[in-house]
């Protein structure tokens, strides 16, 4: 099914066309009725009936609103003018929405790319921009965005991990325009089969499963400080071979092995520890006399 437009004429100038015609009907009517000419008083009637069915045929239109119309079970176009027309008589009107709707998916538990338990909702704005593909093609059209807008967030909610320290990878947690981004992109394939135009989706909610929310925080804990000692580590290593080359190159002094160890092994303890240290300044031996 593919829309198309209805036939239909300005209503205010069918109104107009249909009381003449009730008034010459009228007319011929009283005309034949009074000179006992049979023939007008049959005109007269047969306008009558003509008129009432042309006035099975206004329809009256709203603002964001359309009228499919069908004729005897057959689809013949839709009305999406707003204001009153006159189109095919005794055709059946049904009324559809083109307004912007939001639909907020509930939570949802689903497991993410490591596996773990998650839950996460999203937030789907859509409006219909084809009615014969929305009343014709699917079962309730509400219902299907309903369903494949779920359908959609497990997906994509399984491709990705909720959270991890490498920048380079996408992430439920750290990306989430472009995970919502992409899951518009899939429900716009998803949803185009109903006549339904994805807007916009968000994700409007996002954590770790209730049983394993503490777990997770630890272990996010750990990998925090894991990888900022490692950084430390790798500032210090850096840090210390940058105050050697300067010290021989500044003040041409040059360390033996042992001295380079253990002043490498100062420098190192000094610059990665998290406390103060106690600087130890050697005086020399005194002898006892």
């Amino acid at each position: 099914m593919k829309e198309k437009k209805a036939f239909y004429v300005n209503g205010y100038l069918g109104v107009i066309a249909l009381v003449i015609l009730t008034a010459i009907g009228a007319y011929s009517f009283y005309l034949g009725m009074s000179r006992f000419m049979v023939g007008l008083s049959v005109v007269g009637i047969l306008l009558w009936m003509i008129v009432i069915l042309l006035t099975s045929g206004i329809t009256i239109v709203s603002p964001n609103q359309a009228k499919v119309i069908l004729f005897f079970g057959q689809y013949i176009g839709t009305i999406r003018e707003s204001g009153m027309f006159m189109t095919v008589p005794l055709s059946q009107k049904i009324n559809l929405s083109l307004k912007v709707r939001n639909f907020n998916s509930s939570v949802l538990k689903v497991n993410d790319l490591d596996g773990n338990p998650i839950e996460i909702s999203a937030v789907v704005v859509f409006k219909v921009v084809d009615t014969a593909k929305a009343l014709f093609d699917v079962a309730y059209y509400q219902d299907f965005v309903e369903i494949q807008s779920e359908t959609a967030i497990r997906h994509i909610a399984s491709q990705y991990p909720y959270d991890t320290f490498n920048d380079e990878d996408l992430t439920l947690r750290g990306n989430t325009t472009a995970i919502s981004d992409e899951l518009a992109k899939e429900l716009e394939d998803r949803l185009s089969v109903a006549g339904v135009e994805v807007i916009e989706t968000r994700l409007n909610h996002l954590a770790y499963a209730t049983e394993i929310a503490s777990a997770m925080l630890q272990r996010q804990q750990a990998k925090a400080i894991l990888s900022a000692r490692q950084t430390i580590v790798e500032g210090a290593v850096t840090m210390t071979q940058m105050a050697l080359e300067q010290i021989e190159a500044g003040q041409e002094i040059t360390f033996t092995d042992d001295r380079k160890v253990q002043l490498i092994n100062n420098l190192l303890v000094s610059i990665i520890t998290d406390k103060g240290t106690q600087p130890i300044i050697n005086t020399g031996s005194v002898k006892e006399k």
